[in-house]
């Protein structure tokens, strides 16, 4: 067998991996995604704006109650011959972490409500939805080690019907009901102008059920905790959770300082605006993050084999290409998108973010790719570095250039800060673990892909009959130069 087959037998399982986990995280986001369509339909854009703002800040407290472990228990589980106290201990490690955090936060939910800006009312919520998410990181992670993605698929959609069922009777069968059967029951139920607590106990409902469906790890584990084991491991995790903070920053902290920074009387209707119009580029982060878990388990186990280095270097080479034709094509067509997933004009002014925030959310999709020298040399500080950079990009440029022009500072902030981490991660690693990117390729497909993006939205004002020209045009062009490596990939080849 040569090199190039032996290369192209692992990279079959990992794309089929990436298309099982793309079921489990595609299915429950395109699942959230139709949830856009129902908040926005039933809230003007100044409540969605309100609403985005606490979502922001579950973004924020995950990634800080999670510190890190999901990420060192699949290094650790991976590499360790006693799994067993791997589980333990991590099992052990965050049950007291939340514990510790509930208590305290409800002792203090008065003064943490008015630190985060959030209405008294809500926060209570908030607290117990964050206590459930925590709960179950380490019972997903090991799914995922164990390569048992069709259970994980299962609880991860069960808990978006969920929400998405009991959101849509919240928000859309309840007051029908209370309108046309003002007497009955469950009308009785109904308050006006109480979407967002309605939202968020569809949520807390969800996780409830997710955290019962999964605690099996929780009632079999012995609890052994190994003092010595979790100190490695918080070493490995702490720079990851410093990373973690940084990344989400860059992710959702600008719908923060969007509402700190504009008047008080127009933020949160930007805030709902620029919130509906960025989810247009969950077409490119859903691909991008079933890719990701598709090749995290893959760079760890294939780090000690042979020539690593040349399998990264043609996943990272796919995945330009694929997400290539997503860029393009979300572009083409956006203005059909939005009348599918958001249909109320009020939120359209802010379509003009759709371009930027998707190939911000594709220059994240390379970060990731770029980012195995890290993970696999256990230098997740460089990581952590990247991320924190990328911070100060998003900081600083919503900071000083909110305040002139409105939310395209936020989507601007995004594109820089992706891009420079995409660069700096590059540069950083080329010396540090060497991996042979055919740089050539990835910039002559990412450059023609934003060059037909820009002519179509932008040049042409978003021509459906010209972007559609362009993206034929674009496919051609990939099936010419990548038809037979494609197929090797994705067809079975007779030998």
């Amino acid at each position: 067998m040569d090199l190039n087959a032996a290369l192209l037998n692992p990279l079959k399982k990992l794309f089929k991996q990436t298309a099982i986990y793309g079921l489990a995280t595609v299915l429950p986001r395109m699942i959230s995604f139709f949830l856009v369509r129902v908040h926005t339909d039933a809230m003007p854009p100044e409540i969605y704006g309100e609403l985005a703002v606490i979502f922001a800040y579950f973004a924020m407290f995950n990634v800080v109650l999670a510190y890190g472990m999901e990420t060192a228990f699949f290094r650790f589980y991976t590499k360790s011959d006693d799994k067993e106290s791997v589980i333990s201990t991590s099992l052990t490690s965050i049950l007291a972490s939340t514990m510790l955090f509930m208590v305290f936060s409800l002792l203090f939910q008065d003064g943490m409500a008015s630190l985060l800006n959030i209405d008294p009312k809500y926060i209570k919520y908030v607290i117990f939805i964050l206590s459930l998410d925590a709960l179950v990181i380490i019972p997903f992670a090991w799914l995922r080690a164990n390569e048992r993605p069709l259970r994980y698929a299962v609880v991860k959609i069960l808990n978006v019907v969920i929400n998405f069922g009991l959101t849509l009777f919240f928000l859309l069968i309840l007051p029908n009901m209370a309108k046309n059967s003002p007497e009955s029951f469950l009308a009785a139920l109904y308050k006006p102008n109480f979407q967002i607590t309605y939202i968020i106990i569809a949520n807390l409902v969800a996780s409830a059920v997710t955290l019962l469906l999964m605690l099996k790890p929780y009632l079999i584990s012995k609890y052994t905790f190994d003092k010595k084991l979790w100190g490695e491991m918080m070493k490995y995790a702490i720079p990851v959770l410093i990373a973690g903070v940084a990344f989400t920053i860059n992710e959702v902290f600008d719908r923060v300082m969007l509402e700190a920074l504009l008047p008080e009387d127009i933020a949160n209707k930007e805030v709902g605006m620029y919130n509906a119009c960025v989810k247009l580029a969950l077409f490119m982060t859903l691909f991008s993050t079933a890719f990701r878990m598709g090749i995290e388990p893959f760079f760890f186990s294939h780090a000690g084999t042979e020539n690593p280095q040349k399998a990264y270097a043609q996943i990272t080479n796919y995945f330009v290409v694929l997400g290539s034709v997503i860029l393009l094509g979300v572009v083409v067509f956006a203005d059909v998108l939005k009348v599918l997933f958001v249909k109320n004009p009020a939120y359209w002014e802010a379509m003009s973010v759709v371009p930027i925030i998707l190939l911000a959310s594709f220059f994240l999709g390379i970060y990731h790719n770029l980012s195995v020298w890290y993970k696999v040399t256990d230098k997740t500080r460089y990581g952590a570095f990247i991320s924190v950079f990328g911070a100060f990009i998003t900081i600083g440029i919503n900071y000083f250039f909110i305040p002139y022009i409105g939310y395209m500072a936020s989507a601007i902030a995004t594109v820089m800060a992706y891009g420079s981490m995409m660069v700096l991660s590059y540069y950083l690693g080329k010396s540090r673990y060497p991996v042979p990117y055919n740089f050539r390729k990835i910039l002559f497909y990412l450059g023609v892909s934003i060059f037909f993006s820009v002519l179509s939205f932008y040049v042409f004002d978003r021509s459906l009959i010209i972007g559609s020209v362009l993206l034929l045009s674009y496919l051609g062009l990939v099936y010419r130069l990548e038809n037979d490596k494609l197929k090797q990939i994705f067809l079975r080849q007779k030998n």
